[in-house]
């Protein structure tokens, strides 16, 4: 929660490097989407933005994430080299899993667009970082949900064709997982005549966490 990540005394600090194409700042700015083509370019954007928010969390890098150490030194490696200094700190565990955390991760790789690592990362991170109580682009760490979108685009394609109403992505998530257990969970047959309809598809606003701790701690944006 905010409250969770809004504690200096709690908090990693980040310290970004001299910026580069292949090493982007730790906090790039609100737009930057705007500018990054979708493609490696798209992917060093989202890493950052996720490690940025992890690295200010209190429960830890890989427990926030669901990533073991050398699966998330690989990721950095790859793709987030200005997070390189968190490596020493990072303990191996990666935190338990909760109840629907497997189904998840399995969901999302059912519908993931080319077999690659960076969707078994994304898999799990998506995963753990749905139990978090905000809006999943938020929880995430992304500026806006335009970036929750274009990963979603990029690496899992398909579940943006199936979630074609645009539904809330946590919301669409536990819907699509209890209709595979047979469960229904709607109390409408259909989500335009459902009294619940604006809980599921109404705009996802607020701020960036990472924004609101920086803040918390008189830290510029």
């Amino acid at each position: 929660m905010i409250a969770d990540i809004a504690d200096p005394a709690l908090a990693f600090s980040i310290h970004s490097p001299a910026h580069s194409p292949a090493h982007p700042p730790a906090h790039p700015p609100a737009d930057a989407l705007d500018s990054a083509p979708d493609g490696p370019a798209l992917d060093r954007l989202l890493f950052a933005r996720i490690l940025g928010l992890a690295a200010q969390r209190a429960d830890g890098v890989t427990a926030s994430l669901g990533l073991t150490r050398d699966a998330l030194a690989e990721l950095i490696r790859r793709h987030a080299a200005g997070f390189a200094h968190l490596l020493p700190l990072l303990p191996d565990d990666s935190g338990e899993d909760a109840i629907e955390e497997e189904d998840l991760r399995a969901f999302l790789l059912d519908h993931r667009a080319a077999g690659t690592v960076e969707e078994e990362w994304l898999a799990a991170i998506v995963a753990r970082r749905a139990l978090g109580p905000n809006h999943l682009w938020q929880d995430m760490g992304f500026a806006n949900r335009r970036e929750l979108n274009a990963m979603f685009r990029r690496h899992f394609p398909s579940l943006v064709a199936l979630n074609s109403g645009d539904m809330k992505w946590k919301k669409f998530f536990y819907r699509q997982l209890c209709e595979r257990e047979g469960l229904m969970l709607c109390k409408s047959p259909n989500c335009e005549v459902c009294d619940d309809f604006s809980a599921c598809f109404s705009a996802e606003d607020g701020d960036p966490l990472s924004s609101l701790a920086r803040a918390a701690r008189g830290e510029g944006a």
